[in-house]
């Protein structure tokens, strides 16, 4: 389609007009059958906007204004209840769908932790019980984790430490 659009009024050496008859007949001739109506139909269809992608547009205008009027702080559910509220009707999955075509996203709270800055280049330290999670006494097997919950307070860190005699069943 886009090459006979850029060669339809393309003048010949003779002075001539190519049009788009002759250039899809002598595209048929060489193995590409293509009909002249078929371009033109293809061409209106390109040219035609559905009403989906205008009220789309309509409403990337309107979310991104409600969610610029409050300091690009709002994420999807409250820039929905207020477009609702202000009388346009739209769907929570349709504000989800323009907020990230548009690229905005609301404030979050709190701040990530990061707990683990592994080094890829250090040893690694060996493996003494070599997988054998089952001992076969008391006090030979322990193992210990840590990990951090956040609270309102600050972070909190929560280390345990197992005995494995009897509690794994293998």
């Amino acid at each position: 389609m886009s090459f006979i659009a850029r060669h339809a009024n393309r003048v010949s050496v003779d002075g001539l007009c190519w049009g788009v008859e002759p250039i899809c007949r002598v595209l048929s001739e060489h193995g590409v059958p293509i009909a002249p109506s078929t371009y033109y139909d293809a061409r209106k269809r390109a040219s035609r906007v559905c009403a989906a992608d205008l009220h789309d547009e309509y409403l990337m205008v309107q979310v991104a204004r409600v969610h610029h009027e409050n300091y690009s702080v709002y994420g999807a559910r409250k820039v929905w209840l207020t477009l609702n509220r202000e009388g346009i009707p739209v769907a929570r999955c349709t504000v989800e769908r323009l907020m990230k075509i548009l690229g905005l996203h609301g404030a979050r709270r709190g701040r990530t932790v990061r707990t683990t800055r592994s080094d890829q280049a250090a040893t690694r330290p060996a493996d003494l019980v070599e997988r054998n999670f089952n001992p076969s006494r008391p006090d030979a097997l322990w193992v210990a984790d840590f990990t951090y919950v956040p609270t309102w307070a600050g972070t909190v860190y929560v280390a345990f430490v197992i005995g494995l005699f009897g509690s794994v069943r293998g």
